[in-house]
């Protein structure tokens, strides 16, 4: 069913931004919106828009926002209740889940309980809750289409072949700015070079998971919860062009691959048509832009932030949240350039060598608990490294 009322979580970051492209293209009635610190950008998106409600995590944006928006027919509401309940009290049949982090997951699952159509952008709610997620849509008429390029790609090569067994599949990589360098390189890189990512569009916090291939790592686990897989069943591949952007191998040693030009608008339009594919906004792909495709295997020692994904996800339970809350620590101090590029790989793996799991269940509750612990671990790293 083609989206007729949406529900955008992360409307002012570079998914959300796109979304609002693409709602434009098809008249799609954007009837709430949601984001934090972006004030300005919030404030006229709310102006152009019009939806019914503006909402945002932070009080004193929300507060602002509020008297700022009397005139407006527009209800703002504000704090982190306020966000996870959204997808429930907005007027919408899909939810656009764009938020960035452990954030995404609370609105995700109020979400499924309200039986919307959910397109999903937001990764790391499967990374840290994907068996809750999963036990939630079991009892549910809600469907998760995701919005990530890889796997919206993975999604479309699966279409029609629901009674055929997957033998594998091919995440691919376009190694970010930094493919082929060694560690002593990547020592000196700065906040400018590893945001000059050299094919996509994309928000800082995930152009530098990019670049660590942490980015990757997700997209493992979030593969492994989407489609029902084993580790063991999915390669990820270097590809610099990003014009395949995966790829499917069946039983029979067929597959299939996606292919289009890099550009986000095209996955968030098929999450938002499904299952119809209607006139993008985007660029078309050249048969020329096929004539020379590479493919290689990552570098896992040198960029290990990919190998430390696939640990946490062999050792299971809370550890895939343990290293989702130290990196989003690490980017963020990255970001803020208090750290170097390297001591975000560091601070993860400190996190998760010294986190305790105690066999506890990935319950709601744990996954906080996990969470704040990993933030704790990681400026234990910091204070003892700056």
């Amino acid at each position: 069913m083609i989206t007729e009322k949406l529900c955008l979580l992360g409307s002012t970051g570079s998914i959300g931004r796109q979304t609002i492209d693409v709602a434009k293209k098809h008249n799609i009635r954007i009837t709430a919106i949601s984001g934090n610190k972006n004030e300005e950008l919030l404030y006229e998106q709310a102006l152009q828009l019009k939806p019914e409600i503006v909402c945002t995590a932070d009080e004193t944006v929300g507060r602002s926002l509020r008297t700022r928006l009397s005139s407006e027919n527009i209800d703002v509401i504000y704090g982190s209740s306020a966000v996870n309940e959204l997808p429930m009290t907005a007027d919408c049949d899909t939810v656009l889940d764009a938020l960035v982090g452990i954030a995404g997951l609370m609105p995700l699952l109020s979400a499924i309980r309200a039986d919307k159509k959910i397109a999903l952008a937001n990764k790391e709610s499967l990374v840290c809750g994907g068996e809750i997620v999963k036990a939630e849509l079991r009892h549910s008429n809600a469907k998760i289409l995701p919005v990530d390029s890889e796997h919206s790609a993975i999604f479309q090569c699966l279409q029609g072949n629901s009674d055929n067994r997957i033998k594998s599949i091919y995440l691919t990589c376009s190694g970010g700015p930094f493919f082929g360098k060694d560690r002593d390189y990547l020592n000196n890189v700065t906040k400018a070079d590893t945001l000059s990512h050299p094919n996509w569009n994309m928000g800082n916090k995930i152009t530098v998971d990019s670049a660590t291939l942490m980015n990757k790592g997700f997209e493992v686990i979030e593969a492994m919860h989407l489609y029902d897989l084993k580790l063991e069943q999915i390669n990820v591949v270097i590809h610099r062009q990003s014009i395949i952007h995966s790829m499917v191998e069946f039983e029979d040693n067929s597959v299939i691959a996606h292919l289009g030009v890099p550009d986000m608008r095209i996955p968030i339009q098929y999450a938002l048509t499904y299952p119809e594919r209607l006139e993008s906004p985007t660029g078309r792909l050249s048969m020329q832009d096929l004539a020379h495709l590479t493919f290689e295997k990552p570098d896992e020692d040198t960029f290990s932030c990919l190998a430390l994904a696939k640990k946490a996800i062999c050792k299971g339970g809370l550890y895939p949240t343990v290293i989702n809350g130290a990196n989003e620590y690490a980017v963020d101090k990255f970001l803020k350039e208090r750290i170097g590029f390297l001591d975000i790989v560091g601070i993860v793996e400190y996190a998760m060598d010294h986190f305790e799991q105690k066999d506890l269940p990935v319950t709601i509750d744990n996954i906080a608990n996990a969470n704040t612990r990993a933030i704790e671990l990681a400026e234990e790293y910091y204070r003892k490294h700056r």
